[in-house]
C-alpha cells in the first residue's frame, strides 16, 4: 500500500463526499463510537456547510485514487459556540476567540485497513503545517484510546470536557499550541 496525503480546499473536498462518507462509516462504526447510518448522514449535513467555511482545509489520504483517510477543519469564528459546550470551567482567556486564533479540527479518521501505517500522523502534519492560527482545538472521546494516544504524542493537551451536541457522549477538549513559546495552553 502506498498512501499519499493531499491538502485540499473546500471545493475539492466536497467533490469527495461519497468516499469521505465511506471512511467515516467504516472508522466510526467501531467501539467506542458505534455510529450508524443516521450518524453518518448527520455528520455529512454538517460537512456540506463546513466545506464552504472561510479557511476550510482538508488533508486527505489516498491509496491510488481511493480515499482511505481524512482530516479537516477551519478557523473558529469569534462567536463560535464550541466553548459553550464545555462542562468544565476554564479561564476566559482560554475561551477567547477572534476569528483567527483557533483552527477547529472537526474530523480525523482512517479506514481500518490502513491504520498503523502513519496516515493519521501525516494527515495531521499536512493539515496544520502553515496554519496562521496559534492553536488547534478538537473534541475526542476519552475512551478512544488510540486517538487519545496519537493526540498526546502530537503535543495536544486536554483542557476540559464537553458535550458537543444534545445527546452526545462526553468528549475531551484538547488543544495543540502552535506558537513557539513553551507556555501551557491554559
Amino acid at each position: 500500500m502506498t498512501v499519499t496525503v493531499r491538502l485540499l480546499d473546500g471545493e475539492q473536498t466536497a467533490q469527495l463526499e461519497a468516499q469521505l462518507k465511506a471512511v467515516f462509516a467504516e472508522a466510526f462504526v467501531e467501539p467506542p463510537y458505534g455510529e450508524g447510518p443516521a450518524d453518518v448522514e448527520r455528520a455529512f449535513r454538517r460537512f456540506r456547510s463546513q466545506v464552504r467555511r472561510r479557511g476550510f482545509r482538508a488533508a486527505i489520504a489516498f491509496d491510488g485514487e481511493d480515499v482511505v483517510g481524512m482530516a479537516y477543519g477551519y478557523p473558529l469564528s469569534a462567536n463560535t459556540g464550541w466553548w459553550n459546550t464545555l462542562t468544565d470551567a476554564v479561564p476566559d482567556k482560554l475561551r477567547h476567540e477572534d476569528g483567527h486564533r483557533t483552527f477547529g479540527l472537526f474530523e480525523l479518521a482512517v479506514r481500518p485497513g490502513w491504520r498503523r501505517l502513519g496516515a493519521a500522523t501525516r494527515m495531521h502534519r499536512v493539515l496544520v503545517d502553515g496554519l496562521d492560527q496559534a492553536r488547534v482545538m478538537l473534541n475526542t472521546r476519552p475512551e478512544a484510546v488510540a486517538a487519545q494516544a496519537a493526540y498526546l504524542s502530537w503535543g495536544y493537551q486536554r483542557v476540559g470536557s464537553a458535550v458537543p451536541w444534545e445527546g452526545a457522549a462526553r468528549h475531551d477538549v484538547m488543544i495543540l499550541d502552535l506558537t513557539s513559546s513553551s507556555e501551557p495552553v491554559r
